[in-house]
Parts: C-alpha cells; structure tokens; sequence
C-alpha cells in the first residue's frame, strides 16, 4: 500500500511539474480546459477580442491614410481651379488681345488636363481615389472601412468624380482656341466657381470622413487596451512560476530517489525470504 501511495505522489508532482513548465514556455497560465475551464475559455475570448481590435485599427488608419491621400490631391486641383479663374479673368478683359486669349485657354486646358491627370492617378493600394478608375473619369465607388468586431461596425465615404466631367467644366476644356471670346471667357467664370463648390464639397466629405476614422481609431486604442489589460490576468506570473517549477523539479527528483530506494529494499526482502 505503501509503495503504490508514493507511485501516485510522484505522478501528481510530475504533472504538477509539467504544467508549470507549459506555463512558462507559454507565458499563459491556462493552456488547457482541465486548468481552469471557464477560465480559458474567457481568457481565449479576450485574446480573440484583441486581436479583433487590432485589425480593426489597421483598417480605420489605412482608411486615414487613404482619404489624407485624396485630401492632398484635391488641395492641388484647388489650386489648378484658382489659377484657371486668374487666366479666364484675364482672358475676359478687352485689353487683352486675340492673340494673348488663345494663349490663355490654351495654358487652362493644359492645367485642365494635369486636374484630370491627378484624378485618374491618385489612388491608394491600387484602389482609385478621385474617379471610378485610372481609365474610367465616371464618379468613383462608395468606400467603407470596417472599423470595429462585426459587419456593422464601418465608416463609409461617398462617390467622387474629382475631375472636369464631374465638375463641369467639360465645355471648357473642348473649348476652340479660334473662336474663343471675352463674353465665353466671361461666361466659363461661373463654371470655374461652380467647379470651386463642387471640388470643396468633396474636401469637405473627405475631412469629415477622416475625422470619423481618426476618433474611431482613438476609440479602438482604448478598447484593445483595455481588453489586453484584462487578458493579463491569465497570463503567467514568471517568478512564482519559476519558482514553483524549481520546487517540483526538487520534489521529482526525490521522489524518484525514494521510489528507487523502495524498490531495492523490496528486492534485497524477497531475497532474503528466497534464502
């Protein structure tokens, strides 16, 4: 009775050895449903959550990235519009001759041209930013960035057509430099403004999107942390552990030491039985 009471104390330290161990190489005090159950399932939810968030994060900044991208181009085209409505200005006065107003709109539909330009071209991940693609000028897809742990949780943006076809300032760029006039150049004025509004609205879109990204980004953050702090209570505490480990491992080694000195005495017993 004896011997088999020691065999089933040196069995408990050998497991209680390897499960200090698995928490060590680890570093997750729970590693199998037998240590705690309900405690490793909660522990494998937080993780879950976590790593959730984590993405979840990655997607809200390159949708940052993204829409900074298309503010930074639209920032441009503004800047190609109001030098345009310098040159129709110019090219509306009377003092200005034939000679120098086809000049001009020929200098506004080469600025048209690098509007254009930039539309087909800004793009992020491959994914056109201003315009349906680099090879189709119609308004561009809805955009929507999964921000959060299900399919509800996103922010979207809507379609743009950052260009001339968009914008409306097609007539002007198939202008002809031959017949053009003061009274047309007078008359494209209010389409440059019109384009202006547009082409702010579209800014404004932008930044009203990245704002949504960026407090949701924030909010995001604070969750995973959170989360994270939470799923440290399952994680293993080293010193007690390494502590514990050094223990069993002494306890082992004892017991092995007994178990083999038992079994020598039970031999040199039967021995002397035999004789």
């Amino acid at each position: 009775m004896q011997v088999n009471y020691n065999s089933a104390l040196n069995q408990n330290v050998y497991l209680n050895l390897n499960q200090s161990l698995n928490r060590i190489a680890t570093g997750v005090e729970l590693n199998q449903s037998s240590d705690n159950a309900s405690g490793l399932s909660i522990a494998n939810s937080l993780t879950t959550q976590a790593n959730g968030y984590s993405q979840a994060i990655e997607n809200a900044n390159s949708g940052i990235a993204a829409t900074q991208i298309a503010s930074g181009a639209t920032n441009e085209q503004s800047k190609i519009l109001d030098n345009v409505k310098e040159k129709l200005l110019q090219a509306s006065t009377a003092t200005t001759s034939q000679e120098g107003r086809t000049a001009l709109l020929k200098d506004i539909q080469s600025q048209l041209d690098q509007f254009n330009k930039i539309a087909s071209g800004t793009n992020y991940n491959g994914q056109t930013l201003l315009q349906k693609s680099s090879t189709d000028n119609s308004a561009s897809d809805v955009q929507q960035y999964q921000t959060g742990l299900d399919g509800s949780k996103i922010v979207e943006t809507s379609s743009v057509q950052s260009n001339t076809q968009g914008l409306g300032l097609n007539a002007l760029v198939n202008q002809d430099s031959t017949t053009f006039s003061s009274t047309d150049a007078k008359n494209f004025l209010s389409s440059v403004d019109n384009a202006l509004s547009g082409l702010n609205d579209i800014r404004s879109q932008l930044g009203s999107t990245q704002n949504q990204l960026e407090s949701t980004s924030r909010n995001l953050v604070s969750q995973q942390t959170s989360t994270l702090n939470a799923a440290s209570l399952f994680e293993t505490n080293y010193a007690k552990e390494t502590s514990n480990f050094s223990k069993q491992n002494i306890l082992s080694q004892i017991g092995a030491y007994g178990q083999a000195q038992a079994n020598n005495i039970n031999q040199q017993s039967v021995l002397r039985l035999l004789s």
